[in-house]
């Protein structure tokens, strides 16, 4: 079983930076695929960000597209912690944040693949 509490979201001007932090339980979180999340007032859940044990790939990193650039996935296995640094905000980031975590590295995009999800940061990026 794995727990994962996020933190670091709040209230940010356009422009402006965030780094949302996800600390995991678990004795093994060095080899989970950790994934961020996000899902806007009305919408479907959609892909952020992902990092795989590079056990299992040479790729080890995935963005969305229109985060490719501002932001950066990161992990500290030893403080078992992943990090999504975020610059150059925008309204449209605006959402509640989700860390998750699954044990394979298999469609580290795909929201349903992975099994434990923490309750969510919320991000409000004002214009």
């Amino acid at each position: 079983q794995v727990q994962l509490v996020e933190s670091g979201g709040g209230l940010v001007q356009a422009g402006d930076s965030l780094r949302l932090s996800c600390l995991a339980s678990g004795r093994t979180f060095s080899s989970y695929t950790m994934g961020w999340f996000r899902q806007a007032p009305g919408k479907a859940r959609e892909f952020v960000a992902a990092t795989t044990d590079t056990r299992w790939s040479r790729e080890n990193t995935y963005y969305a597209d229109f985060v490719k650039g501002r932001f950066t996935i990161s992990r500290d296995n030893a403080q078992k912690t992943v990090y999504l640094q975020m610059n150059s905000l925008k309204p449209e980031d605006t959402a509640v944040y989700y860390c998750a975590a699954k044990s394979t590295a298999i469609a580290p995009m795909a929201s349903s693949a992975y099994n434990y999800w923490g309750q969510g940061t919320p991000v409000t990026v004002s214009s």
